[in-house]
């Protein structure tokens, strides 16, 4: 067993990732060793949203306030507290908070063979952000 302290600070996200503000605390993550390699953090998104995939696919749960997300090519979905959103491996996507809200949210994922979980692309415009979310 082993019991980490909560002394890890608070980070805040690579502005050339983030046009809003996010602020990351780290769950988990586990050194590197075969068959064991997931990461969690709990993030807190201001609106500001870039496209992103993840080569072995992401998992968020969300924990309070309201956020949107989108795949490629898919509509504008509203999520809120309770929602599990599963992102396939490699398929393009956004999440971020509402224009008017915060959102915190679990991401639980797995780093590939090369040790990589991300890969940033391009800001979400404002047009794609604003675009009527289904349903509405």
């Amino acid at each position: 067993m082993q019991i980490t302290r909560s002394s890890i600070a608070t980070r805040t996200g690579p502005r050339d990732w983030f046009t809003g503000g996010v602020y990351v605390d780290t769950i988990t993550a586990q050194p590197r060793r075969r068959g064991c390699r997931p990461q969690a953090f709990s993030s807190r998104r201001a609106p500001g949203p870039p496209w992103h995939t993840h080569p072995v696919g992401q998992t968020i749960y969300v924990l309070e306030l309201v956020g949107r997300c989108q795949r490629r090519g898919g509509p504008v979905e509203v999520i809120g507290p309770g929602d599990r959103v599963f992102f396939e491996p490699g398929e393009d996507h956004w999440h971020g908070a509402a224009p008017d809200r915060f959102m915190t949210h679990l991401a639980m994922l797995e780093v590939d063979e090369n040790g990589d979980s991300v890969n940033w692309g391009e800001h979400v415009t404002d047009e794609q952000y604003s675009a009527t979310p289904a349903g509405t």
